[in-house]
C-alpha cells in the first residue's frame, strides 16, 4: 500500500543528522582503505587526509551558509538553484551513481570482514546477507534509522577512540607487541615521504572517496527538525571530529607496523589489535568493522532513495519517486538501489579478489565533482540571500575559490593518471551519458 506524500517526514533530531553524516565518512575508506593510502603514501599519507580535510570544512561551510540563507533546501535543490536544471540533473544523478557505488563496496567490505570468521563462504553471498539487512533497516520510518544509525555509528566511534587509545599504549610499551624503538617506523622504510610528494598526491583519490559523506547533512536538512538552528553547530562538529579519526589512527598504524608490512588482505586495525596480545581483541575490532561498513552502507541507502525523491520533485527524475509508504519511506528509491546492491554482488561472484579496489576509486572522482558544485553554487548564490546568515564562510571568496581550484586540479591530475584508467573511464563515460541525457529529457520535462 502506497500513498503520493509530497513531503518526507521531519522526524530527524539533531544528533541523528550528525552521526548519520560521520556514518557516511567513516567506513570501508578508512578501515579498509587505509591500506591502499599507506601502501601509496606511507606515513606522510596524513598530509593527504589533512589537505583532504580543509578542503571538507570549507565545502561544508559553504553547504551550511547556502542552507542559513534557504531553509528547507537540500544539495540538489541548491544546485538546481544556482545552475538551473541540466547541471542540477547532472550532479544528481552524478550523486546517486556515487552513492550507488559507495553502499556496494561498504557491503563488499563487509562480505570480506564476514570471511574472517566464514572464510570458507563465498564473497558474493555474505555481501548479499548484509545488503538485505540494511535495506530491511531503510523500511523503518526515519526517525526509527535515525535512531539506529545514531548507534551504529556511535559503536564505530568508540571503537576507533579505543584504537588509538590502544595502540598508542602498544607503541609506548604498556602492551606486548610494541616496537622496540617506538618511533623507528615513521622513519624507516624510506624515511616519512618514501615515495616523495607523487604518494601523497597518489593517495588523495581514496581520501577524497573516505571524506564523501560529509554532504549527507545536505541531503538530510529537509527530514531535520529545526535545522536553521542547529545545522552550524552539527557541521562544525563533523568535520573536526573526522579528521581526528583519520589522521590519528594512521598514525597509530604506522607507528606500530611498518607502512610497507600493511596488509591488504585484513583490515590494518584487525592487524594491531592482533599485535596487543588481548584475548579476543582481533575478533572485537572485526566485529565493529563489520558493523561500521554497515552503518555506511545504510548512509548510502538513505542517502540515494532521498536523492531520487528530490530530484524528481524537480523534474529531474521520474515523477513516481516522489511516492511514499504510509510511514514517509520513498520505496521505489529503495527498491532501485537494493536492484544495483544485486548487480554490485555479481560482479563479486565474477571477480572476488578485484572488485573492492575497482569500485573504490569512481566514487573518489564524484565526491570531487560534487564538492566543486557545492562551492560553485555558494558563489553563484551569495548574492541572491535575502539577509545575510548568522553561519558564513571566513575569507570569503578567496576560500571558497581556493577549495574550487584545488579540487579542480585534483580531479585532472587523477583524470590523467595511468593508475586510475578504470576509474576515469567509468567516471567520464558517466559524465558524457548524463550530458546527453540532460539534453534530451529537457523538453519532456517542461511539457509536465
Amino acid at each position: 500500500m502506497e500513498k503520493n506524500h509530497q513531503d518526507l517526514q521531519k522526524g530527524l533530531l539533531p544528533r541523528h543528522v550528525l552521526f548519520i553524516a560521520l556514518a557516511g565518512m567513516i567506513g570501508t575508506g578508512i578501515f579498509k582503505g587505509s591500506s591502499d593510502t599507506l601502501n601509496m603514501a606511507g606515513p606522510s599519507v596524513v598530509f593527504a587526509y589533512l589537505i583532504g580535510g580543509i578542503l571538507l570544512f570549507i565545502v561544508m561551510a559553504a553547504l551550511g551558509e547556502m542552507a542559513m540563507a534557504f531553509p528547507n533546501l537540500n544539495v540538489q535543490n541548491l544546485v538546481n538553484k544556482a545552475f538551473g536544471f541540466r547541471v542540477s540533473f547532472i550532479v544528481g544523478w552524478l550523486y546517486w551513481f556515487n552513492w550507488v557505488i559507495v553502499t556496494i563496496v561498504e557491503l563488499l567490505a563487509a562480505g570480506s570482514f564476514l570471511q574472517y570468521w566464514f572464510p570458507s563462504v563465498p564473497l558474493w553471498l555474505l555481501s548479499l546477507l548484509c545488503g538485505a539487512v540494511v535495506v530491511g533497516i531503510n523500511l523503518f520510518q526515519v526517525k526509527y534509522y535515525g535512531e539506529l544509525e545514531f548507534w551504529f555509528a556511535g559503536i564505530k566511534i568508540i571503537a576507533i577512540i579505543a584504537f588509538i587509545v590502544l595502540g598508542f599504549l602498544i607503541i609506548i610499551g604498556i602492551f606486548p607487541g610494541s616496537t622496540s624503538e617506538p618511533l623507528a617506523n615513521y622513519t624507516a622504510h624510506g624515511g616519512f615521504f618514501p615515495n616523495g610528494i607523487s604518494g601523497i598526491f597518489s593517495a588523495f583519490l581514496v581520501v577524497m572517496f573516505s571524506y564523501g559523506g560529509a554532504e549527507l547533512i545536505g541531503v538530510a536538512v529537509t527530514e531535520t527538525k529545526d535545522a536553521k538552528r542547529v545545522l552550524p553547530k552539527i557541521i562544525k562538529g563533523a568535520v573536526w571530529r573526522v579528521i581526528i579519526f583519520y589522521i590519528f589512527p594512521i598514525l597509530i598504524i604506522c607507528g606500530i607496523i611498518p607502512w610497507n608490512k600493511v596488509s591488504a588482505e585484513d583490515s590494518p586495525f584487525v592487524q594491531v589489535f592482533s599485535l596487543s596480545g588481548l584475548p579476543g581483541a582481533a575478533h572485537i575490532m572485526n566485529f565493529v568493522l563489520l558493523t561500521a561498513v554497515l552503518s555506511a552502507a545504510n548512509s548510502g541507502i538513505y542517502a540515494t532513495s532521498r536523492t531520487l525523491y528530490s530530484m524528481a520533485q524537480s523534474g529531474e527524475a521520474p515523477r513516481g519517486f516522489l511516492k511514499t509508504s504510509k510511514k514517509g519511506i520513498p520505496l521505489k528509491g529503495i527498491m532501485i538501489t537494493a536492484t544495483c546492491i544485486l548487480i554490485g554482488v555479481f560482479l563479486a561472484y565474477m571477480t572476488p579478489e578485484q572488485v573492492i579496489s575497482y569500485l573504490m576509486s569512481i566514487p573518489g572522482f564524484t565526491v570531487i565533482i560534487l564538492w566543486i558544485s557545492i562551492c560553485s553554487a555558494q558563489l553563484k548564490l551569495r548574492s541572491q540571500y535575502n539577509e545575510t546568515p548568522a553561519f558564513q564562510v571566513k575569507g570569503y571568496p578567496y576560500t571558497t575559490i581556493t577549495a574550487i581550484v584545488s579540487l579542480t586540479l585534483i580531479f585532472f591530475a587523477f583524470i590523467f593518471n595511468q593508475n586510475n584508467v578504470i576509474g576515469s573511464t567509468v567516471c567520464l563515460a558517466t559524465l558524457l551519458l548524463l550530458a546527453s541525457l540532460s539534453f534530451m529529457i529537457k523538453k519532456e520535462t517542461h511539457k509536465n
